[in-house]
This record gives structure tokens, C-alpha cells and sequence, in this order.
């Protein structure tokens, strides 16, 4: 039987004090889905590791990468960081 290969995006989590990568949950079908989890992420992170003690995305806070389906990853930004 032939298997299909569904295009998935994963996101993956960037501990920048102790500079090590660790797996986030969860398979996304689209980008925009795969956005909306690392903006979740992102306020997640903000709640335990808020800006004003961790210096924030510009700081030591974790970053959030989105990966693509061909395993290219890029950083997720909130809006207001964005550049």
C-alpha cells in the first residue's frame, strides 16, 4: 500500500541562557496554524519568564522557531519585534 506524506510544521523551543534546543508538542497541517501555536507559545513564555526579569525576545526569554516541512525553521517574532 502506498503511504501518503502529509506536509507537516512543528514548532521547536531555543533556551537561549542555557543555549540548548528542545521539542515543543504538537504537528501543524498549515503555517498559519503552526503561527497562531508559536503566538500562544510566546504568551506562555511571557507568563513564566516574564520580560520584565528576563529581558524579554530581545533578552534571555526562550525563543520559538516554527518548522517547516522540509525541516527549514525560522524564528517566531511577536508583531511588536518584528523588524
Amino acid at each position: 500500500m502506498h503511504r501518503l506524506k502529509i506536509p507537516v510544521w512543528r514548532l521547536r523551543g531555543y533556551d537561549t541562557f542555557a543555549r540548548e534546543w528542545y521539542p515543543l508538542d504538537g504537528i501543524y497541517l498549515s503555517e498559519r496554524a503552526a503561527l497562531r501555536a508559536a503566538h500562544k507559545r510566546l504568551e506562555e513564555l511571557e507568563r513564566s519568564q516574564p520580560s520584565a526579569t528576563s529581558g524579554g525576545q530581545e533578552g534571555i526569554q526562550d525563543q520559538v522557531y516554527i518548522v517547516c516541512p522540509d525541516g527549514t525553521m525560522f524564528r517566531y517574532l511577536p508583531p511588536k519585534n518584528r523588524s
